[in-house]
């Protein structure tokens, strides 16, 4: 009983209070941004809107800030020491998805396992458990004085194939966009030279060809992309919907909660449609300012990475911070239609309480790391 109370009480150097203050308003305005898209299911199921409520606020919003004050409190080291125990935790996590009577299956894709009444998407703890995996090996890598490509490509590349073998098969091509992301960030931070990037990128190219050619969805949405009026009912009618939307909302909105396209016109507008309703309600100003705090999010971010004082906290938090910025881009670009729809969640607002806890707890780590400033 004593530890719990040192633990919760004991004094610690002062968090960067500026980044603390971008994450609360981000997640605070993110819940009535969700609030007003989740109305589209009221109109329809009054039960599902009041679970999906009770989902976000309770899990993610109240479990997610208490995540954040324990893990801004927990020394950043405990995740460097227990790096590869949590890869593994994670693997495991991806392998019980293909497990009968406790994977399903959701809209064609097999993503999800539950425990009883707890339903959660592993690939979510993926991402945190490869960006604190990574960190650590790359700050062993240049403790040791490895080369560039044995030291961190190669790994890099094995950590890919590992990863994108599970993901394939749970029909999860954006997670392995973005593992791909924040890992090239991770590895830039590192030193590495730009053209090795290029040479990953090459193969991720390829990786996302293979992808295209083997699975339909991903070829729709490709086609959808460049042509939205070939099925305007079908794979057309989210893209079509949610430009109608944003459009709509001309300069400052018709007025928060006051949308009319999150009701039959747009899938899962609380999901990864949240922008377009936002947009369509507040306007361009709206979606505007919504972008700058995705922007002070990322330049407070890396402004504490290169204050951190050890490689494991600074690549942590450069891999942190790009796999946030390009998931929050990239819902963002694909719902306006400048890229295929990816079916991202816009991180801190769309229907996820998993994805909300996690972008939560990891504020929480880079909270910690901000108190330790290089001296």
């Amino acid at each position: 009983m004593n530890k719990i109370k040192t633990f919760f009480l004991k004094e610690l150097p002062p968090y960067d209070s500026y980044f603390f203050w971008i994450v609360t308003i981000l997640s605070s305005i993110g819940f009535f941004l969700f609030v007003s898209a989740a109305l589209g299911i009221l109109a329809k199921n009054e039960q599902k809107f009041y679970s999906v409520l009770v989902n976000q606020f309770m899990l993610g919003l109240v479990g997610g800030f208490a995540a954040l004050y324990v893990t801004a409190r927990i020394p950043y080291q405990f995740w460097k020491k227990n790096a590869f125990y949590i890869f593994i935790i994670a693997v495991i996590f991806m392998i019980l998805v293909f497990v009968p009577g406790i994977g399903y299956e959701h809209n064609g894709a097999r993503r999800w396992a539950q425990f009883g009444p707890l339903s959660f998407q592993p690939s979510e703890f993926l991402k945190f458990a490869l960006i604190v995996y990574f960190a650590a090996w790359l700050a062993w890598a240049k403790k040791k004085g490895s080369s560039e490509f044995s030291g961190r490509i190669i790994p890099f590349l094995v950590l890919l194939g590992i990863t994108s073998s599970m993901l394939y098969f749970q029909r999860d091509t954006k997670t392995f966009v973005l593992i791909l992301i924040a890992g090239s960030g991770m590895l830039l931070s590192s030193g590495i030279a730009l053209k090795r990037i290029v040479t990953i990128l090459v193969i991720f190219v390829v990786g996302v060809g293979f992808v295209i050619g083997t699975r339909s969805y991903a070829r729709d949405r490709v086609m959808t992309f460049f042509n939205t009026s070939n099925d305007p009912l079908g794979t057309d009618f989210q893209i079509n919907n949610s430009k109608i939307a944003i459009g709509s909302g001309g300069l400052t909105g018709r007025g928060f909660g006051k949308s009319i396209q999150k009701f039959s016109y747009l899938p899962e507008p609380q999901g990864d449609s949240v922008f377009a309703v936002t947009a369509e309600e507040l306007g361009f100003l709206g979606g505007a300012t919504l972008v700058l705090l995705y922007v002070a999010f990322a330049i407070r971010g890396l402004k504490i990475a290169v204050r951190a004082r050890d490689p494991f906290a600074e690549y942590f938090v450069v891999g942190v911070i790009s796999l946030v910025i390009a998931q929050s881009f990239m819902n963002i670009a694909s719902i306006t239609g400048l890229i295929p729809l990816t079916g991202v969640p816009l991180v801190f607002i769309s229907h996820g309480g998993t994805s909300l806890v996690l972008a939560l707890f990891m504020s929480g780590i880079i909270l910690n790391i901000s108190r330790e400033k290089k001296r």
